[in-house]
């Protein structure tokens, strides 16, 4: 939890400071910064492939109903708050454009974090994530054609490209390097975590100051309008989960994975399509947002009356699951 704080306090500061000296997050001599974008989402990937394994997909065929759930949640009921929230906020279409980019992309690696702390269903977070991120690269264009095309022209097949770029090829890679040289390289697995985070603070950073003029025209709104896309992501979640019946660790599970998005990966989208300070802006509020309000939840549930949820010997494995991904 203390780890979590930090991360978070992290990113706020480096917020602060990027809308305060923007020139610093902008461009070094002739480089522009915005290119360490893409680069350092697909070692962010690459890391997460390094903490799958084989086992992660055999949870799945244990919970077959449970991921059903979660995916089409995911994958429905974000893009549709995204969708509305954009419709009625009369911001310029490109940003408005970039909440419903936020709300199209797969689940982020913070939820896997917030469901330990939670003590929800583990197993079935980390296997959401996982799943959710591998589908992006069809499903976050076509809901984008589909959702975002009357506020900007939607090129489907070159998102495709980017997310199997930004995605796909580093985290079948990580999953590769994981199978065949997993142990042989323990530097890695110690260094992983840290450029994970170290990336993520570096690209709100960069997104920050190449969006400030926007963000303090609009900065107000925009924020009030992420807020409200998190809590409403979270709310749903856990609501559907309840209402068909789940217990009480797979709906807090499905809350964080439906509320808590990869916004890394949405700016990277924001890059590729040459947007970052407009579509880009949107997703780099959401990353310092949807902390706040998962960290504040999840401690939350931790005290509640039925925190303890799993048994000794169950948390013990979730903690052992988390080992890889609890920093990122």
């Amino acid at each position: 939890m203390l780890k979590n704080t930090a991360f978070t306090l992290s990113v706020l500061a480096i917020v602060a400071l990027a809308l305060i000296f923007p020139d610093i997050f902008r461009q070094i001599g002739d480089y522009k910064l915005t290119e360490l974008i893409v680069p350092l989402l697909m070692i962010i990937m690459f890391g997460m492939g390094t903490s799958v394994g084989i086992a992660d997909f055999v949870r799945v065929a244990k919970m077959p109903k449970h991921i059903a759930v979660g995916l089409i949640c995911q994958f429905t009921i974000m893009p549709f708050i995204g969708m509305s929230l954009a419709l009625m906020s009369g911001l310029p279409p490109e940003i408005a454009a970039g909440i419903i980019l936020v709300g199209c992309s797969p689940g982020g690696l913070a939820s896997n974090v917030m469901a330990y702390i939670s003590g929800a269903n583990l197993a079935l977070s980390l296997s959401l994530t996982a799943f959710s991120t591998l589908l992006a690269p069809f499903m976050t264009p076509l809901l984008m054609s589909w959702l975002a095309g009357q506020h900007i022209p939607i090129d489907a097949v070159a998102m495709f490209w980017s997310i199997t770029k930004i995605v796909i090829l580093p985290v079948v890679a990580g999953l590769l390097f994981n199978h065949f040289l997993h142990g042989k390289f323990p530097i890695i697995d110690k260094l992983m975590p840290r450029l994970s985070m170290i990336g993520i603070i570096v690209i709100i950073a960069v997104i920050t100051a190449a969006g400030r003029d926007n963000l303090i025209t609009l900065g107000f709104t925009l924020i009030a309008l992420v807020v409200l896309q998190n809590v409403l992501g979270l709310l749903l979640g856990y609501g559907v989960a309840k209402l068909i019946r789940m217990d009480e660790a797979s709906a807090r599970a499905i809350a964080f994975e439906v509320g808590m998005q990869n916004s890394g990966l949405a700016s990277g989208i924001a890059v590729e399509m040459g947007r970052v300070a407009t579509m880009g802006i949107a997703p780099a509020i959401f990353g310092p947002v949807m902390n706040i309000n998962g960290s504040i939840l999840a401690s939350h549930w931790r005290k509640s009356a039925d925190a303890g949820l799993h048994s000794d010997k169950q948390s013990e494995e979730q903690a052992e699951q988390l080992k890889q991904v609890s920093n990122r």
